[in-house]
């Protein structure tokens, strides 16, 4: 009787184990046949493509605040989780049912392939991945489960047969993981040794700019250990988008066409856009999901190509007041077009920090906009801009609960001490940095306990479109727990609210506060 608990408890385990590698095998396979297609045929990219089209904008704050700029990782790990988890079960089922089991695969696949099929820059023939998977693993499932079931003798006392079949189910089994593996790891490398669109970028020089950014003056910088550099370098720059997998578009392939509510409707090429007057400008990008004292924000120089004179060339006709630009990957944004066709530096870049823009950061190109949240703004992998109304076209998150247009609201934070930082008695110097942009950061305030305000000293400013950093030296106070307030005024004089708003919908606002202690020990 032990004998045949023992087998039972073996046949459920192996039942189970054969779920999760033929899902195993569906997902490799599809993996590795997909990077001779669009990157979305990838079955989790397309997958948590679509979750994130659902996402509601409480849920993807929840993700970002908590997870940061590893929230794409974290979706991918829960979507792993969920489909092992889903996979055994299946597998489960073909003990009583294979035939069961098998549409449930079957609708799954069907799942994958309506979320691959829906993608902006996919099409039918992008589901071959897919369908090659869902029949290998499929025939996985059959085999695994041919070898995971016992022959009992009639008298269920004992079965004869058990360890040479559990040695040929746990041989099948290792053989059918090590080839997902295998599958997996061969997609990867093939993908890297495809990847057109970063051997282009290395070997893409930048032309010369007719225009040169305004020398950043030393005093821009605060000299205080711990303090963020005036411009953020590319590799640690902040990215959020909803790009699971980065697009990977070669430039000689790329192309951007202006259409809609215009006299001229054009394509430009990316030969044709290098062909331009190019200018360079620094500015500070920051993204509306960054809660208050958030680091959700960068500076970088960008080189582009000023959007106010393509649009002249576009002629937008009376009554447009919005451009819809678009991503490769079906990211929209709507952005005034009044302020595309005033005198700030709004840009169509091609370059970050004096290298063209990293594919992460949008190559080949992309749009940055001063004084906007980059929902409303920044699109990267930009392919499409249409000049229309915002009463006829919605874009990406305004469909989603977010503000049709997305003004930056002027910000301070503490950057130095950090959160709960223990410092020895003594003088304590506070730094920071403040931002209000188009107009520029004339004063910082910062309070220390129940201490009056005080004004910190201003770093030299750099351009009205990038962010002001500060000092304060405190004298320092009794051992134990303390804190530090800071606000800023812009040049209009007007102070920073107190007024404490969430992200949602149009970008977060208040005054941080941080905690930090002074200790003898």
């Amino acid at each position: 009787m032990d004998q045949v608990i023992r087998s039972k408890r073996f046949e459920l385990f192996a039942f189970g184990l054969a779920g999760f590698i033929s899902a195993a095998v569906l997902f490799a396979v599809a993996q590795l046949v997909s990077v001779f297609f669009a990157t979305s045929s990838a079955p989790f990219v397309a997958l948590g493509s679509t979750f994130i089209d659902f996402t509601p904008p409480w849920l993807k704050d929840f993700a970002i605040a908590t997870f940061g700029t590893n929230d794409k990782l974290a979706l991918f790990v829960s979507l792993g989780v969920v489909a092992a988890i889903l996979a055994a079960l299946v597998g489960l089922l073909a003990r009583r049912n294979f035939a069961a089991a098998a549409i449930a695969i079957l609708i799954l696949a069907a799942v994958i392939g309506t979320s691959v099929i829906t993608r902006s820059a996919t099409d039918s023939m992008d589901l071959v991945p897919v369908v090659i998977g869902t029949i290998l693993g499929l025939g996985t499932l059959k085999w695994l489960i041919g070898l995971a079931s016992t022959d009992r003798s009639p008298s269920q006392e004992e079965e004869p047969s058990a360890g040479p079949s559990r040695r040929k189910f746990l041989v099948a089994s290792s053989l059918s993981l090590l080839g997902a593996a295998i599958a997996a790891g061969v997609g990867t490398s093939i993908a890297a040794t495809r990847n057109a669109a970063e051997s282009a970028r290395l070997a893409l020089g930048l032309p010369a700019s007719k225009a040169r950014a305004a020398k950043i003056p030393k005093g821009a910088q605060v000299d205080l250990k711990g303090m963020p550099k005036f411009v953020t370098p590319n590799e640690d720059f902040y990215r959020i988008d909803t790009a699971l997998s980065v697009p990977r578009i070669d430039p000689a392939e790329w192309s951007l066409r202006v259409h809609g509510m215009v006299d001229n409707e054009f394509t430009m090429s990316f030969n044709d856009l290098l062909g331009e007057e190019l200018v360079e400008s620094y500015l500070t990008l920051t993204c509306v999901s960054n809660p208050v004292g958030g680091d959700l924000v960068g500076n970088a120089k960008w080189l582009g190509y000023p959007l106010r004179k393509l649009l002249e060339r576009a002629g937008p006709q009376a009554g447009a007041d919005m451009v819809l630009s678009t991503s490769i990957d079906g990211f929209s944004a709507s952005t005034p077009l009044e302020i595309l066709t005033d005198d700030r530096m709004a840009l169509l870049a091609l370059g970050m920090n004096d290298e063209p823009l990293p594919l992460e950061h949008g190559f080949p190109v992309r749009m940055v906009v001063p004084g906007l949240y980059g929902y409303v703004s920044a699109t990267k992998w930009v392919v499409d801009l249409e000049v229309t109304r915002f009463g006829e076209k919605d874009a990406y998150w305004t469909t989603r609960g977010w503000s049709e247009r997305g003004p930056i609201k002027m910000s301070s934070r503490v950057d130095v001490p950090r959160s709960f930082t223990k410092l020895p008695p003594g003088e304590v110097v506070i730094g920071g940095t403040a931002w209000a942009q188009t107009i520029g950061i004339s004063k910082v305030e910062v309070k220390v306990d129940d201490e009056p305000w005080q004004k910190a000293e201003l770093a030299e400013e750099a351009t009205l479109d990038t962010w002001r950093q500060w000092r304060y030296v405190w004298k320092g106070g009794s051992s134990g727990n303390h804190s530090v307030t800071v606000r800023a005024y812009n040049a209009d004089g007007e102070m920073q609210t107190s007024d404490r708003a969430d992200p949602v919908p149009n970008g977060a606002s208040g005054w941080q506060r941080v905690q930090f202690s002074i200790t003898d020990s």
